[in-house]
């Protein structure tokens, strides 16, 4: 399956799993500082930056080689985590009465943009281009992270597809190795080591 088919799996399973919150979980702490409805408004966002780079101008060169590279190096470069938890907060807000409704017509509308594009397609985030199939690795890798952590604040079963965990594992594998940590993180899967507390690979 190509990155674009398992985003557009990822993003369907999400809103999903959106139509099964009731309507009284919205408010309830779910992640850090973060209400439900923040980590939905955040995870949404993995969906609305893939519409709003490709409504952008080619930026006609890739510079970051591939989804690995966005996270080892460039995600960290670029993130305000002060930033980030803000526009989850507005993203939330954004999302209206109707959280479903709105994930769905975003899906609908990026979905659209994705399928008409060339498959040279490069993607600028903050000045830099990535290839829009590596761009869309990291929006999976993002809803499908999130949907567990929704999972986790609900109860509810996350509905991604073990197709979609393991290329998010993968991922997260290889974000360590370009990272540096590959040995340190083999070993921990392996039952030879432990990772650091709190490691994390974002």
């Amino acid at each position: 399956m190509g990155s674009a088919a398992t985003f557009f799996h990822s993003a369907n399973a999400f809103h999903d799993l959106v139509t099964r919150i009731g309507e009284d979980q919205w408010d309830a702490v779910a992640l850090g500082e973060w209400s439900l409805r923040s980590l939905v408004g955040h995870t949404t966002r993995a969906i609305l930056t893939v519409e709003s780079y490709l409504l952008l101008d080619d930026p006609g060169f890739a510079n970051v080689q591939n989804a690995e590279g966005y996270y080892a190096r460039v995600y960290r470069e670029l993130t305000d985590p002060a930033a980030v938890a803000a526009r989850g907060v507005e993203a939330g807000i954004w999302l209206g009465d109707d959280p479903a409704q709105a994930v769905f017509d975003a899906i609908g509308r990026t979905m659209a943009l994705v399928d008409s594009a060339p498959k040279e397609r490069i993607v600028s985030i903050g000045g830099l281009g990535i290839e829009l199939p590596e761009y869309l690795r990291t929006r999976t890798f993002e809803l499908v992270v999130h949907s567990l952590d929704i999972s986790r604040a609900t109860g509810l079963p996350h509905g991604q597809s073990p197709d979609a965990v393991s290329a998010t594992l993968q991922l997260a594998a290889g974000i360590a190795a370009a990272r540096g940590d590959g040995e340190t993180l083999l070993l921990a899967l392996t039952g030879r080591g432990a990772l650091p507390e709190h490691y994390s690979v974002v």
